[in-house]
């Protein structure tokens, strides 16, 4: 039986609670920033308090962007980083599994060889491969599109290396009776393998939405339109060199809008996201 210490379980509460207003604060100050007026941050008068501005600074982010330099509204970049992060995630998602599922269930020549292959990608990230692949894109055309923003970082070799571990734990007793029962690769795939790779696939996806939607090099580089700019990258171009001219109070609602999708697809996946990490039996 553990042996309940006051001052040890005091200790290590006042530490997390230390921990949490160490994360939350920043992100308090930009909440209470949004609601202020412009000059009340730039001259450094902002108090702790909410402000009176909230519902309109939220607005004009939304819908009209910055006033000093013109920028996209928060609404349509937003838009674009969630076909980002969506394609980005659904599509690593399913290379990946499929990759994975012919790796370990057929038999096929060099099939080891074309899995390491693979795997040796994970020394290759986009930052180290940026010239070729920026050169690729741009010669089929795919500047300022949702093409050229996903599909050069939607393959994965580690989703494919955690799905291929995966199913390997799958007992061959199971695949033997999918077979006596006449199911084919696809069917054992859709009725079997699927459902047991639920949290997996839940896990993952939160790890690469929050990835994708993230994402600042590559549409920096590949965007030129401002009609295509990122949230992320939105929120950069909002900033200017002069303090007085730039609108911090836009620029600090958009921030607190940038956090609500990330935010919501991790509570809503919660459950699925701690069981794919931590349960051994799927």
């Amino acid at each position: 039986m553990v042996e309940q210490r006051p001052l040890s379980k005091f200790v290590a509460h006042a530490i997390l609670v230390a921990g949490i207003v160490i994360v939350a604060f920043p992100v308090y100050l930009t909440l209470i920033a949004s609601t202020h007026e412009p000059a009340d941050i730039v001259n450094g008068t902002m108090g702790l308090l909410p402000g009176h501005m909230g519902v309109t600074h939220y607005f004009d982010a939304l819908f009209s962007g910055t006033k000093q330099i013109k920028s996209t509204p928060v609404l349509q970049m937003m838009g674009n980083s969630l076909v980002m992060a969506l394609v980005i995630a659904i599509g690593k998602i399913a290379i990946s599994i499929i990759s994975a599922y012919a790796v370990v269930f057929f038999r096929f020549p060099f099939r080891m060889f074309f899995f390491w292959t693979i795997f040796v990608t994970l020394m290759l990230p986009v930052e180290v491969r940026i010239y070729p692949t920026y050169k690729v894109v741009a010669d089929l055309g795919l500047l300022n599109t949702y093409a050229g923003l996903t599909i050069p970082l939607i393959a994965s070799a580690t989703a494919t290396l955690l799905f291929r571990q995966f199913f390997l734990t799958i007992p061959d007793e199971l695949v033997e009776a999918a077979q006596i029962d006449g199911a084919g690769p696809m069917k054992f795939f859709r009725d079997i393998v699927l459902p047991l790779s639920l949290t997996n696939i839940a896990a993952l996806f939160v790890i690469l939405f929050i990835y994708g939607w993230n994402q600042y090099l590559w549409p920096l580089l590949i965007t030129t339109d401002s009609g295509m700019d990122t949230i992320v990258y939105g929120i950069r171009r909002m900033i200017v060199t002069s303090d007085a001219n730039t609108d911090w109070h836009i620029v600090m609602a958009t921030t607190m809008l940038a956090m609500l999708p990330p935010v919501f697809v991790v509570v809503v996946m919660q459950r699925l996201f701690v069981k794919g990490l931590v349960d051994t039996e799927k």
